[in-house]
């Protein structure tokens, strides 16, 4: 008896019960094989995407119980417990995790790999088994971070600041560096091949006027992966051969320069940030067009301001080092270069809230996402603007202001964005729908659960409280137990996801191709999409976002 005999309009045979596997879910990537070994050796960018996410959410939650170690420790004033030595550990680990191996690759490697090849109309990425590398690559930089997770961990902080990292460390220091180093040549080439296939494997019409915004952002990260990053791999180089064979490099008693260190390192790591937020800027892009059924507002400037931030973030390292004696003018420079990189970042916002006026909007988990991610990148981007005024930066600078701000930016921001992303390709990833209703609560509990976490930052930084202290005046305890008691928060809303989207994977209702009447090449194919993506390769011949356009007097 055929399928097709027997099937609903989804494909879903008489026996299955509403929660077996459809008939397309059957012709469908996830069953292009069913044994390790296929999804080991998998060339198809699809399943390598669902590999990242699948390790990228297990470092999530690695770095997240070091984060909640340090806030149960910062409970009391004493810091009662952990050591001093435990919570310089705790710190360092959260932070090397959290922004290697999980900030960086989360949106690009998962649903860049995804969705790429989807959006421009091709079967799969310029250099699939390159792609199946630098996974590989990736996950032998986290099995380092997990021996020295194992071995007793690294005290540096997650920026491995000389003399420090190369004269007085005694935790793994070289171990962890090795980690970074060699998880940044998976970065790298995951940038070559975006790069490279956005240029050559486009489908016929997809012009670079007709770019998803989502592409765009990629393409402009990528440019950063593969220019900043191997600063940072020989960086680390450097400390390593201080380290281990005496080279006087970092050290001025051997003629070097701790200086020249911040210089290199920050050279990479500014950049980096906007490697962990430039993907973020195109989830909410699509998110936002796709909830307001409208095309983006000013789809040029949204582009051009995601180049526009890649270039201009190259030349803003040195706000990281205005008290560090680096030259009163130099400072002066990186000020002015600091502001401007906020212009970009201001156009996006404009225009997401020009595009969602007069909008249908649907308030869908989604939806929310993204609007949590644009209030907390907006005090993020206001209080970046803060830090790069050299007299406000003096008085903050090292305290828990920074602290805040950062994570407004990189956890309120991308996190938001990942699971922005998460909740809108879910039917299109795994073919099947989530609750609703749970994905509005998981939404609102995130965006709680973080500002009372972060925001009582801001206070501590600015009434004096050093970042990195464990043992502290009892007079900031309150706000200690606020930003605690928000991390409980905060942390049961990171898991409720995972629980009714696993639980979707069996028990949820098929999902139809395009449920967000959603533009885009990914939405014409089934949900979850065929091995090769598509039957023929689609020819374009419609701009981006061709949402109908309400005009007064009500013609479309």
């Amino acid at each position: 008896m055929s399928d097709l005999a027997t099937s609903d309009h989804y494909g879903r045979t008489a026996d299955d019960g509403g929660v077996s596997e459809t008939g397309t879910q059957r012709q469908s990537y996830l069953r292009a094989g069913h044994t390790l070994r296929s999804w080991l050796f998998t060339t198809d960018h699809k399943r390598i995407a669902i590999l990242y996410l699948i390790s990228i959410t297990t470092f999530f939650f690695i770095g997240g119980a070091a984060a909640a170690l340090m806030r149960a420790d910062l409970l009391t004033p004493q810091g009662d417990l952990l050591s001093d030595e435990g919570y310089n550990r705790a710190f360092t680990l959260h932070g090397v995790i959290m922004v290697w191996f999980f900030l960086i690759p989360s949106i690009p490697n998962t649903f860049g790999n995804f969705l790429i090849p989807l959006m421009i109309g091709a079967r799969d990425l310029a250099f699939p088994r390159l792609n199946l590398l630098s996974w590989y690559i990736y996950m032998l930089g986290g099995l380092f971070t997990v021996y020295v997770l194992i071995t007793g961990g690294v005290d540096t902080g997650w920026t491995f600041y000389t003399p420090l990292s190369s004269m007085f460390s005694n935790g793994n220091v070289v171990i962890a560096a090795t980690a970074v180093f060699v998880v940044g040549f998976s970065s790298i080439l995951t940038g070559l091949n975006f790069i490279v296939t956005v240029h050559k494997l486009r489908c016929p019409g997809m012009t670079w006027g007709r770019l998803p915004l989502f592409v765009w952002s990629h393409y402009a990260t990528s440019i950063i992966l593969v220019l900043a990053t191997p600063v940072l791999s020989i960086t680390l180089v450097l400390i390593a051969a201080e380290r281990l064979f005496g080279l006087g490099i970092f050290d001025p008693k051997l003629g070097g320069d701790p200086l020249l260190y911040q210089h290199l390192f920050w050279f990479y790591s500014h950049p980096a940030v906007y490697i962990m937020v430039l993907p973020a800027l195109g989830v909410v892009s699509e998110l936002i067009a796709a909830a307001a059924h409208k095309p983006i507002f000013g789809y040029w400037f949204v582009a051009g301001s995601s180049i526009a931030i890649a270039i201009i973030g190259f030349l803003v390292w040195g706000h990281h080092m205005f008290v560090s004696g680096q030259s009163m003018y130099a400072s002066a420079i990186f000020s002015l270069l600091s502001l401007v990189v906020a212009v970009p970042s201001g156009i996006k916002v404009y225009n997401w809230t020009a595009t969602l006026y007069k909008g249908h909007i649907s308030l869908d988990p989604p939806f929310l996402f993204a609007m949590g991610f644009v209030g907390l990148f907006v005090v993020g981007g206001l209080t970046g603007l803060i830090l790069a005024m050299l007299a406000i930066d003096v008085h903050v600078h090292d305290t828990y202001f920074v602290v805040a701000h950062f994570h407004y930016i990189m956890v309120g921001g991308t996190v938001s964005a990942f699971f922005g992303a998460l909740h809108f390709w879910w039917p299109k990833m795994i073919g099947r729908t989530y609750s609703l209703v749970w994905g509005r609560i998981s939404a609102a509990l995130i965006f709680l659960g973080f500002n009372l976490t972060f925001f009582p930052q801001f206070i501590l930084g600015y009434l004096g409280m050093p970042r990195r202290y464990h043992s502290y005046d009892p007079s900031f305890q309150v706000l200690h137990v606020f930003s605690s008691s928000g991390a409980v928060i905060l942390g049961a809303a990171y898991l409720l996801p995972f629980a009714y989207l696993f639980y979707s994977m069996r028990c949820g209702a098929p999902a139809e191709a395009n449920p967000w009447d959603a533009r885009g090449l990914e939405w014409t194919v089934p949900s979850p999409p065929p091995r090769e993506n598509f039957e023929t390769i689609p020819v374009v011949t419609r701009p981006p976002y061709d949402y109908p356009v309400e005009r007064e007097g009500g013609d479309d």
